[in-house]
């Protein structure tokens, strides 16, 4: 597997970042200000993310997915490794992510990586989503967010 950083006039896979946030809208503001990393296999895209400065402290993960018929092979693991590679190596101090209170899988991943809960956002995706979210059964209302210091 290969990751590496879109290059400028090179199409984002809008089929994987919809499938971690499902507004274009907000996916197409966040890839305009991010740098937006992808992993390959065999020459096709099976994983994404989207990274963006927050300050000249920290960059925040705005986006990570993985084909679904590529979930469970450690893919998503090598994108946020990748992630926390990339902030540290620009020389910034901390990275930042934020997920849904429905995504428990998504939840465990980052903890294993080394993220802690820093805070939530109460009705984050009730507000900012014209339809509502669910996951494992469960409504995503708020936002859990996580950092670590690279």
């Amino acid at each position: 597997m290969n990751i590496r950083q879109l290059v400028e006039g090179e199409t984002p896979p809008f089929n994987l970042l919809l499938l971690a946030d499902p507004s274009r809208e907000l996916v197409e503001e966040y890839l305009e200000n991010g740098e937006c990393r992808v992993a390959e296999v065999e020459g096709e895209v099976v994983g994404v993310y989207v990274l963006v400065e927050l300050n000249v402290e920290t960059m925040e993960i705005m986006n990570v997915a993985v084909d679904e018929r590529m979930q469970g092979r450690g893919i998503g693991k090598k994108l946020i490794r990748d992630a926390i590679q990339t902030v540290k190596g620009l020389g910034y101090k901390s990275i930042e992510i934020g997920t849904g209170n429905s995504s428990v899988g998504q939840l465990a991943l980052y903890k294993k990586c080394g993220f802690g809960v820093t805070g939530l956002i109460k009705d984050f995706f009730v507000h900012n989503y014209e339809e509502a979210i669910f996951e494992n059964g469960i409504q995503c209302r708020d936002m859990i967010r996580l950092s670590m210091e690279v």
